[in-house]
């Protein structure tokens, strides 16, 4: 009985989970007909791709390779920055080293919100407003949680093994890419999922930062789908399809470096 119990909770669980995102794809192929005659939760018959093929049609694929370029953009960018800074706050000796680092990570403390008008003046006297340099900037160079989390996983290997290679000849970045780097390979797919993710549901910097159709991301282009009269929820289902679908496969192909990264960042 506590068994059936169990897995009772676990169906209502992850039905309560799942739900919104049938609803999306329910709404997705309905006709605005079958919008209001139909039932949110209810699959409207015969189900259309009549939305989907309107957004695919016009600007969609542009801002779908828009969204991926600045994805990968920021994501390798991080990767990179983040391991350097990390990996010199982790095991270089230098003057104000963990005051610098502890600084830093207390800027975590402070909302995002906060810092976007500033950087937005900042891109603007640079004249960066509208460009990918502006888009990328802020977060290209890493994040204090990234840094805190690669820090902390490179404080727990152990020192022999940088020490053996220092005997043997070995430099800082021979040390860091022969021996520190496989042994961070799950930090660094948890980084990369993080940042993945963050990087492709962002909003409020694309939103305030560009304004153009060649830099305009996802996120921006859905919010733009609901005009000022009325919104077509077809269509703005349709294109939080879109969104969603690259999501969802990372997850089924990554579900294990996905559940490593949930443990990993709960244990640090």
């Amino acid at each position: 009985m506590k068994r059936i119990l169990l897995y009772a909770a676990l169906l209502v669980g992850a039905f309560v989970s799942v739900f919104p995102y049938l609803l999306v794809v329910l709404t997705a192929l309905k006709t605005q007909s079958q919008l209001n005659s139909t039932s949110p939760w209810l699959p409207g018959l015969p189900p259309t791709t009549g939305n989907l093929t309107e957004l695919l049609g016009g600007d969609f694929p542009r801002y779908l390779v828009n969204t991926l370029l600045m994805t990968v953009a920021l994501t390798v960018g991080q990767l990179v920055f983040t391991t350097f800074a990390a990996y010199a706050f982790a095991r270089l000796r230098f003057p104000g080293r963990d005051a610098l680092f502890w600084l830093y990570v207390a800027t975590m403390m402070v909302p995002s919100a906060v810092t976007m008008i500033p950087l937005f003046l900042i891109m603007r006297e640079l004249d960066l407003v509208n460009t990918w340099y502006g888009l990328l900037a802020p977060y290209i160079l890493g994040t204090p949680y990234g840094i805190f989390l690669m820090r902390q996983f490179f404080k727990g290997l152990p020192a022999g093994l940088e020490e053996a290679a220092r005997i043997d000849g070995a430099g800082p970045l021979t040390i860091l890419g022969r021996i520190m780097l496989p042994l961070c390979r799950p930090a660094i797919g948890t980084l990369a999922i993080i940042t993945v993710i963050s990087s492709w549901n962002s909003f409020l910097w694309p939103l305030i930062i560009t304004s153009s159709e060649d830099t305009k991301v996802l996120t921006v282009a859905i919010a733009g789908l609901k005009g000022g009269v009325g919104v077509d929820h077809g269509l703005l289902m349709a294109g939080g399809l879109i969104a969603l679908v690259p999501m969802v496969l990372i997850f089924i192909f990554f579900q294990r470096y996905i559940v490593r990264s949930v443990v990993l960042t709960g244990l640090k």
